[in-house]
């Protein structure tokens, strides 16, 4: 492996993010206020992904139940990519890309919000997921790249769409994982005002 790769892969992750700052920097302060708003209210916010996404839903829902960097009490999300039982009932009794679906419409009340996390935007069990969103009257804040995909006909006027303005996977996550500590910390401001 030669350093020459290596320094690269740290020059294209930076190239990405500077780029990204100045398209994403409104809808994450436009999902922090939805976030915060529906926690406010007693909601809570459910987030969901495949993969590395699974990973960023689940690192999301520790960080708020948790805490991020100050302390504070803990606040209601739930990842739903963590049960195995539930996700392997449900892929083997009805469909694999209902697995996320099927939770929203168990578990999802007006008002929630879901985190829907998809690299290519065209997951078809995170599409599955905003539609059930759409029907349990929740707000869908989705993290995508690819330029969006299905992902962005599928959201309404009510929706957030932070769409990371690459076409490669792993920088797609890199700021992905920014944006959710973006989030967290925007959440923890609001919460307990600025540092």
């Amino acid at each position: 492996m030669s350093v020459e790769r290596i320094q690269q892969h740290f020059r294209d992750s930076a190239a990405v993010k500077l780029a990204a700052v100045e398209t994403l920097a409104l809808p994450i302060a436009a999902a922090i206020d939805t976030m915060f708003g529906a926690l406010a209210n007693g909601n809570r916010i459910l987030a969901c992904g495949n993969g590395g996404s699974a990973a960023d839903a689940q690192h999301f829902a520790a960080e708020l139940i948790g805490r991020f960097e100050r302390e504070r009490p803990g606040l209601p999300a739930v990842a739903l990519t963590t049960d195995t039982s539930v996700l392997t009932a449900l892929a083997n009794d009805y469909a694999y890309d209902q697995i996320f679906a099927r939770q929203i419409r168990a578990l999802g009340q007006p008002g929630d919000v879901l985190l829907a996390i998809t690299t290519s935007g065209n997951s078809a069990n995170v599409l599955a997921a905003i539609d059930a969103a759409r029907e349990r009257e929740m707000i869908v804040v989705a993290l995508t790249g690819n330029g969006g995909g299905n992902v962005s006909s599928a959201l309404t006027d009510i929706d957030i769409h932070i769409c990371v303005p690459s076409g490669r996977t792993a920088r797609i996550q890199e700021v992905h994982l920014l944006t959710i500590h973006c989030l967290c910390d925007g959440i923890d401001a609001m919460l307990l005002g600025e540092e």
